[in-house]
């Protein structure tokens, strides 16, 4: 699959088609300066009388004012990440065992005392990973779902791979985790049973949208539709499991749907942070279809995007990047949809930037919420879901308004 769309010739034909799309004011289909010095050389036509061509001294001052503008973006770029790094300092020395920033950074270093280095990097340091990488990873996801499916509300709720992973984290908990227990072999269940059924349970869910599409379902409504099916399936599924149980093994299910970042072991971060690099780097080599969905399937094709096979590999690496995250963490719910939409009040829509912005915010938010979680009634840890929540419910409302105003 091409990084750009229609290399060559296509990309003088992405400025006109821009120009053409109703909503093409705030997307970005090609490189603007690329586009700016190829648009002199295709006159635009109106009531069938060429139009003037652009004096060809506006060409560099538009070329100029597009590097700005990507420096600007950069710059925003490394800011927040500067407060990603300062807010994951802050979380380190935050707990029972009162640090400071520098004793912090000391300890992560393996510098100071025995009890400071062991606190920060066997306690607090796999929590502010787990964090970073899973709100960096529901960030993506739904950056990219919210373009493949066009629609602003889309997260890994929307193609039922949270409904999906809650599923199989109840089958887990209240049929397979009894089971091996009685049999003797209590030893497996620390191994990541629960987390093993969850991620299992979530690929379901991707595994049927990706059948779907086989079958020529793979318009974005579509999708959608399969999705809220799919969410009712597990649902439906998961009450009648929890109606037979009892209220001890109902208990487990619900801490477990709280969401919680101090359960992830090290190998399971790891896996995490693996299955994320290698979605990430396909959302990166592909930001220039993105770009081109922007402004709708007709000029996306026209460009020479294969639409379906965007969409359609969109949604699976999205779904398999999101369950790799609920499954390790519980719910998470709202920052796949609140960090793409703060990036774009930043940086606007071209998915050269918003997906390194989106990836930055949400794994601010979520340090943001974990933090918010441990410290406003200390020692008690509130669930990290409920505080995602609280922040995203707003917003949520607040996009439902603007589309209905709009």
């Amino acid at each position: 699959m091409s990084e750009r769309p229609g290399a060559g010739a296509a990309e003088p034909g992405a400025a006109a088609g821009a120009a053409e799309s109703p909503g093409a004011g705030a997307a970005v289909v090609v490189a603007p300066d690329r586009a700016a010095t190829a648009a002199p050389a295709t006159p635009a036509t109106t009531a069938g009388a060429p139009a003037a061509a652009p004096a060809p001294a506006a060409a560099p001052a538009v070329a100029a004012a597009a590097r700005r503008r990507e420096r600007r973006n950069w710059l925003i770029i490394a800011g927040i990440g500067a407060v990603c790094l300062l807010v994951a300092l802050v979380a380190l020395s935050s707990g029972a065992s009162s640090l400071n920033i520098g004793q912090s950074a000391a300890g992560l270093l393996g510098i100071g005392d025995a009890q400071s280095v062991t606190t920060v990097q066997t306690i607090r340091l796999p929590r502010v990973l787990t964090a970073i990488i899973a709100g960096a990873g529901l960030a993506l996801a739904g950056a990219v779902l919210q373009s493949v499916l066009e629609n602003p509300l889309a997260s890994a709720s929307t193609v039922g791979i949270s409904q999906g992973a809650v599923f199989g984290a109840t089958v887990a908990i209240l049929l397979i985790v009894p089971a091996v227990s009685d049999a003797g072999s209590a030893a497996a269940i620390g191994l990541g049973t629960v987390a093993l059924f969850a991620f299992a349970g979530a690929l379901v869910s991707c595994l049927v949208v990706l059948l779907f599409s086989r079958l020529g379902i793979s318009s974005p409504e579509s999708i959608i539709l399969v999705g809220v099916a799919l969410s009712s399936l597990w649902a439906g599924a998961s009450t009648i499991i929890q109606y037979f149980s009892d209220d001890l093994a109902l208990t487990k299910v619900i801490f477990w749907q709280f969401g919680d970042l101090g359960r992830a072991t090290r190998p399971q971060i790891a896996l995490m942070a693996g299955i994320g690099l290698v979605c990430a780097i396909y959302f990166l080599v592909n930001r220039w279809n993105y770009n081109a969905l922007l402004n709708g399937s007709n000029v996306a094709g026209s460009l020479g995007v294969n639409v379906k096979r965007t969409r359609i590999l969109g949604v699976v690496f999205s779904s398999l990047m999101a369950a790799a995250m609920v499954s390790f963490v519980g719910l998470i719910s709202f920052v796949g949809l609140i960090a793409p939409h703060i990036a774009r009040r930043l940086i606007g829509n071209d998915y050269r930037f918003l997906l390194p912005a989106s990836a930055v915010l949400g794994a601010i938010i979520l340090l943001a919420s974990d933090l918010v979680a441990r410290m406003i009634l200390s020692p008690v840890i509130l669930p990290i879901g409920a505080i995602t929540s609280f922040l995203g419910a707003p917003l949520f409302l607040y996009l439902l308004l603007k589309g209905y105003r709009r």
